[in-house]
């Protein structure tokens, strides 16, 4: 009841604000619109539709077999903990939340197993941080590979710390054992599986392989659009005393990741230098932003998976990734600059450590938003291929287990 009067009060008090500063709420939503039209939408959709083709196909589950040694070692759980793994860290927020969900409701795990499980798969898009963040936002693919190395390690040590401090004994009745075979034949196995079950045809799934996508592109565009009037509007409600420029780099971070993680590469902010820049975007995907984490428990709804173990394990999450890309920056530096690439050389990362790209409360136009097109298909092809030369490896294995 208390929670629902809240949500009431606080959406009034936003309806207010926006009629109160229409021209502002107007301009941060295209602010939002523009990144979101320009560079997410174009850097994921390719990478969804072949990840949802994955999907369908069986090897998400195959790839889910292979991580379960990560699982049991690092986290504890069971073997089945390792489909949900791969699905968060391949597809990013909520579709690890959606399937650790799915796991408890079918009593393959229990409450406190899916509260670990969720906070570890509860990871950011690989693509959005090697694609959008990295040759999108600052022209640099080697630096989207640094964020993204920062933000797996750190949510490497966040899980498993948070796996040690909530370790407790599992109850109920064990499952018999079962005689363990290869990793790879069960890899078989599982994509033989779930290739049966989904039963599409090729057309069939293509089809709507996008219109799934684009369904989640549409919601994370509204939340980006979402996120960014609330941040502006709070921005001129609060104390002109406070920091503005602050303010407009710290509330996006707080609301939503991928607006959170724009802010920081064009921040304008004196003192602050490019690996401070890269820090910041790094904590803003592992924290996720308030509305990942209520998309996660949207998904985990009815399950008894609560969401302040995972708010608290994504904040240590955030502040280990913020600390690992400093610790990082120098040695990457070093190893960039011997290949001939400067990072200093980004359009929002001058070469004396500032910025040169404000972010300012007017729409972004369209010149100022690089295309991402070539990117990102040719990274979709590159999985694309990935994915059938792992369909290739184990494809022996299934032929064997036919012919048994």
């Amino acid at each position: 009841m208390i929670r629902t009067i809240g949500i009431a009060i606080l959406s009034v008090a936003l309806v207010c604000a926006v009629i109160i500063q229409p021209d502002e709420a107007f301009k941060a939503s295209m602010q939002g619109l523009s990144i979101w039209w320009n560079v997410v939408f174009p850097g994921l959709l390719p990478f969804l539709v072949v990840l949802e083709m994955m999907s369908a196909f069986g090897l998400s589950r195959a790839l889910g077999v292979l991580a379960q040694p990560l699982t049991q070692r690092f986290l504890k759980l069971p073997g089945d903990s390792g489909l949900a793994v791969a699905a968060g860290w391949m597809s990013g927020f909520p579709a690890g939340a959606e399937t650790t969900a799915r796991l408890v409701r079918s009593n393959r795990l229990q409450a406190y197993e899916g509260a670990k499980l969720l906070a570890f798969s509860h990871m950011p898009n690989p693509v959005f941080m090697l694609v959008v963040f990295g040759a999108g936002f600052l022209h640099k693919p080697q630096l989207g590979l640094l964020l993204a190395l920062s933000v797996w390690l750190s949510g490497l040590l966040a899980a498993s710390t948070a796996a040690v401090i909530s370790a407790k004994p599992r109850t109920g009745p064990d499952k018999p054992a079962k005689p363990r075979s290869g990793i790879w034949r069960r890899a078989a196995e599982a994509m033989e599986d779930g290739r049966r079950e989904d039963g599409r045809g090729f057309g069939q799934v293509l089809g709507e392989s996008v219109t799934v996508s684009v369904q989640k592109l549409m919601v994370v565009g509204g939340l980006i659009m979402l996120a960014s009037v609330v941040s502006r509007l709070l921005t001129l409600m609060l104390p002109e005393q406070l920091p503005g420029e602050w303010l407009q780099l710290l509330l996006p971070i707080l609301l939503e990741s991928h607006l959170g993680a724009y802010a920081a590469a064009s921040a304008d902010i004196r003192g602050m230098g490019a690996p401070v820049q890269l820090a910041l975007a790094a904590a803003a995907l592992s924290w996720s932003g308030v509305s990942g984490i209520l998309q996660a428990g949207q998904a985990a709804g009815g399950t008894g998976i609560k969401l302040l173990p995972l708010a608290a394990t994504k904040l240590l999450h955030a502040l280990l990734a913020f600390g690992v890309t400093l610790l990082l920056w120098k040695p990457a530096l070093s190893l960039l600059q011997a290949w001939g690439v400067n990072p200093a050389s980004s359009p929002a990362m001058a070469g004396d450590g500032t910025v040169q790209a404000p972010l300012a409360p007017a729409p972004v136009a369209f010149s100022d938003l690089p295309a991402v097109w070539p990117y990102s298909v040719a990274g979709a092809l590159f999985l694309a291929v990935a994915g059938i030369a792992a369909g290739l490896l184990l494809l022996p294995f299934i032929w064997r287990r036919r012919l048994r």
